[in-house]
């Protein structure tokens, strides 16, 4: 028997399974019965079809199936046990999308199912999106196993975090989701975060996406059977299959179809597109102090001073250390930065030293930490035996408001302006089983709690009190029932199907499985592991919101679960001053961008661990420059490498930053645009060029929005770039002049260490502040040089957000630009009132002109033609040139 919503091809096929204990079995799978159409919707029982397979647990006899088609691009399976008290992710953490209710009865995918063995389809016309015939579906207490066919040859992305090739491998590749603490985010291993979804591109054809919301451990394998027949099989230890199918066809529409589901990413402020900076390792306060003046010397602009757990006493949360970092002090580093219009951000962790203080103190009395029967869980983080917030407890979220706005004060306390979450996925020091955490509390590898202070010595620094000098150090060196809850009587600590954790057991150098959360649900971290990191960053964004409610707040965070987008951004974790991490943190951002839907993301410029060299900090300053976060940082342990220290590094970084602030509003239009359409801002190749296959596995160029292809200096010694060019019209960004693509790879040659290939494609207009500037405050004073790149017909179009820049409710304006034949018009929505004007419109690509009109010039090296204006942009208008 088959049925379908619509009418569609059968589906035949016999029902083998092979085990992951290494036997082949013949597993029964499920038959369909009662199965009831309502409308745009299916639901039927799925009785188990035969005797036991019981390959790593249970079986469940009974299950249940719901078919929903939310839009015409986008159908819901879940698939779940009878009573629902299997676990499921909780919708107070992953809320879900309503369905579309003016969807048409023809739409664009479709399901199929055969009803005894139980299979189904997912379909795009007659192409084949999804296909678990011939393979049983496994659904046991503690495993669930589920295999769809592919391709040949497939062109697979997505299923992260990983550091792994940007095109998934094809043979003989597992991914496995289990978030741990990855230090030097080593490759073929589960890294900090997990966002099962991915992008299946077939060029023509078209392109689709699948996300599986399962939030329990899971390895995903991509391989081949012996006849060499593609699959992708899930295999996770627990919760239901929720699965959500993206019709696409467009790689772009998978985007926005996928931020439909998990929601939209969060806007930003104007302000932390600029440069950041940071070290783990200043040693006091007057350290900090001396990097932000050293920066204004070397005229590199600095938007933002950050600090990692140096800051803390004892490296204990919400503290300060009393010798090296004095509140008196570390107000006046703040009151400074904001007198220049700068920014200051620090790092909280989640563990919180189970000591005599008084966040630990106020939070046993708020009982806010997880426990074991009453008793409080202990592990080991930085400051030594450590308590963890139970994000699940109904008393956590004001207790960890209460713990910002008495710390955070701006009054009282550091006038913090943005957040960075480290260690939680969440990171614990002690292996399991953690019988004596004290004992890895003080390990001889990890480095001690603070380090030693630097003999005083004054070295005034200009624009700071003559007293802001260091005391006397001390010498001392410290250290430091349809609950759809879970069910019953499971091994939670060691299941049989044992994923391939990175870590060893589930719980190894985490949180143990086996605690039970707070709330009417009791969830287990068996089945929430994956959620802490997000959970936590969501909680955080409350904090800092309650602190400064009218204003965007920016959180970065290492771990993170699908749709942390929505609330905050990501930098790429404790990478290393590697070229390979170089080049590793392009595919890692490009994932984050247009697959994940967390675009503010970027990796550590110049590598975190392990030292940096000049030739390599020079290139990565200017790769920095084109993340959508931009921050350098390295590790204690790490020869200092703030960009001002080399010269070479001083000068990649002042050509770059100048080019990124110059194109900040470009970046702030189209970053925009992501947070309203899903459409994403970075790219990889295939997004622009779907067709293209030459593109399909490139990670070595990219995208920035729409009109700037990147192609980045590859490898140590390198002067060359072996850039793919498509067939297409492009510009030169440097020199102006055309380059015709011809879908084949152009030498660029003499690229110097403190530049980057950039090429502007035909058709783009790009709106430019007229100059660069040391802060975004002053930047947003700049007028606007709007830049004309015209395609082969002499047409070209772009657009510009405008706000106040850091409002969560704001006056705004969207303007469009169109060129054609000499004439710019604009146009749009026109109501954020700025006080900066159109300057100047430069075309590229121009012949010399017979005639120039008063206030243009010719530039002859360049091919262009500048029309000094001054134009508002306060409503429409249109420019002759």
């Amino acid at each position: 028997m088959r049925g379908s919503l619509l009418l569609l091809a059968p589906l035949v096929g016999a029902a083998v399974v092979e085990t992951r204990s290494g036997n082949t079995d013949e597993c029964p799978g499920y038959k369909a019965v009662n199965i009831r159409e309502h409308g745009q919707s299916l639901t039927a029982d799925l009785v188990l079809a035969g005797e036991h397979c019981d390959s790593y647990g249970t079986d469940l006899e009974n299950l249940k199936l719901l078919v929903e088609y939310q839009t015409d691009d986008r159908i819901h399976v879940l698939i779940s046990d009878k009573d629902e008290e299997v676990y499921q992710v909780p919708t107070s953490v992953f809320p879900r999308p309503d369905a579309d209710s003016h969807h048409g009865s023809d739409p664009n995918i479709r399901f199929d199912f055969e009803a005894e063995p139980f299979s189904f389809r997912v379909l795009r016309g007659k192409e084949v999106l999804f296909d678990t015939s011939e393979t049983s579906l496994i659904f046991e207490d503690q495993y669930l196993r589920l295999r769809t066919w592919l391709p040949k040859n497939p062109y697979l992305y997505g299923l992260g975090e990983h550091s792994d090739s940007f095109r998934l491998p094809n043979k003989n590749y597992t991914r496995t989701l289990w978030s741990r603490d990855a230090y030097g985010i080593p490759e073929n291993t589960n890294l900090y975060g997990n966002h099962p979804v991915y992008v299946d591109h077939r060029g023509a054809q078209g392109t689709h996406g699948v996300f599986f919301l399962n939030s329990n451990g899971m390895d995903i394998k991509v391989d081949q059977t012996d006849n060499g027949r593609q699959f992708l099989e899930y295999n996770t230890v627990g919760g239901v299959f929720d699965l959500y199918f993206l019709a696409g066809p467009s790689p772009k529409e998978v985007a926005k179809q996928y931020s439909e589901v998990v929601g939209l990413p969060a806007m930003q402020a104007y302000w932390t597109f600029g440069f950041h900076n940071c070290r783990y390792g200043y040693r006091d306060v007057y350290d900090v102090a001396e990097a932000v003046h050293n920066y204004s010397a070397a005229r590199i602009p600095l938007e933002t001073m950050w600090t990692d757990i140096d800051y803390m006493d004892r490296r204990r949360v919400f503290t300060l250390d009393p010798e090296r970092y004095p509140l008196e002090k570390m107000r006046e580093l703040v009151d400074y930065l904001h007198k220049h219009d700068q920014h200051y951000i620090v790092m909280v962790d989640p563990a919180v030293s189970d000591s005599d203080n008084g966040a630990a103190n106020r939070g046993k009395e708020q009982n806010v930490f997880l426990n074991r029967d009453g008793v409080v869980y202990q592990g080991a983080v930085w400051p030594g035996v450590t308590v963890y917030p139970d994000w699940f407890a109904p008393t956590t979220q004001e207790w960890w408001d209460g713990e910002f706005e008495r710390f955070f004060n701006p009054s009282t306390g550091v006038d913090i302006d943005g957040l960075w979450i480290d260690m939680n996925e969440a990171a614990n020091f002690c292996p399991w089983p953690c019988k004596d955490p004290v004992a890895y509390s003080e390990e001889s590898d990890l480095p001690p709690a603070a380090p030693p202070v630097r003999d005083s010595s004054p070295r005034p620094l200009p624009g700071f009190p003559a007293d802001f000098q260091p005391a006397k150090s001390s010498g001392k060196v410290r250290r430091a029932h349809g609950s759809k809850a879970g069910l019953p009587n499971r091994d939670l600590v060691s299941p049989a199907y044992q994923i391939a954790n990175a870590a060893g057991s589930l719980s190894n150098k985490t949180i143990d499985t086996d605690l039970i959360h707070q709330g009417e649900d009791g969830y287990a971290e068996y089945d929430t592991h994956n959620l802490y990191g997000t959970m936590m960053s969501t909680a955080s964004r409350h904090a800092m919101s309650v602190r400064r409610p009218s204003v965007r707040p920016l959180v970065i965070t290492r771990s993170t679960f699908a749709g942390a987008g929505t609330q905050v951004g990501h930098w790429l974790g404790d990478n290393l001053s590697e070229w390979e991490k170089y080049r590793t943190s392009i595919r890692q951002m490009l994932a984050f961008a247009a697959i994940f839907q967390i675009p503010m993301v970027g990796s550590d410029v110049c590598g975190f661990g392990g030292n940096t060299t000049e030739e390599l900090c020079a290139r990565w300053a200017t790769l920095g420059a084109f993340n959508p976060f931009y921050r350098n940082h390295n590790g204690l342990d790490s020869i200092p490498q703030e960009f001002y220290r080399w010269p070479t590094v001083a000068d990649a970084a002042r050509k770059a930053i100048e080019i990124r602030y110059r194109l900040l509003d470009y970046l702030y239009t189209a970053f925009h645009r992501q947070t309203q359409t899903g459409e994403p801002f970075l790219q990889p190749m295939f997004y622009v060029y779907p067709e293209d296959k030459k593109t399909f596995a490139n990670e070595a160029q990219f995208f920035y929005g729409d009109a700037l292809l990147v192609s980045p200096v590859q490898d140590v010694g390198e002067t060359t770039v072996d850039a793919y060019l498509p067939k297409d019209l492009f510009y030169d960004w440097y020199t102006g002049a055309k380059v015709n693509g011809k879908g084949a790879t152009k030498k660029l040659k003499n690229v110097g260490v403190t530049e980057i290939p950039i090429h502007i494609r035909g058709g783009s207009i790009i709106p430019l502040r007229a100059e660069s500037a040391m802060t975004t405050k002053e930047l947003r004073r700049r007028g606007f040089e709007i830049l004309v790149a015209p395609d082969n017909k002499g047409y070209a179009s772009g657009s510009l957000y405008l706000d106040d820049g850091e409002s969560l409710e704001t006056s705004s304006s969207e303007i469009e630009f169109e060129y054609s034949k000499g004439r710019l018009s604009i146009r749009g929505l026109f109501g954020y009132q700025t006080n900066v004007a159109i300057e100047a419109v430069t075309i590229l690509g121009q012949d010399r002109p017979r005639k120039q009109a008063r206030g243009e010039e010719y530039d002859a090296a360049r091919q262009s033609l500048t029309k000094e204006v001054n134009v508002s942009l306060s409503g429409p208008a249109e420019i002759i040139i």
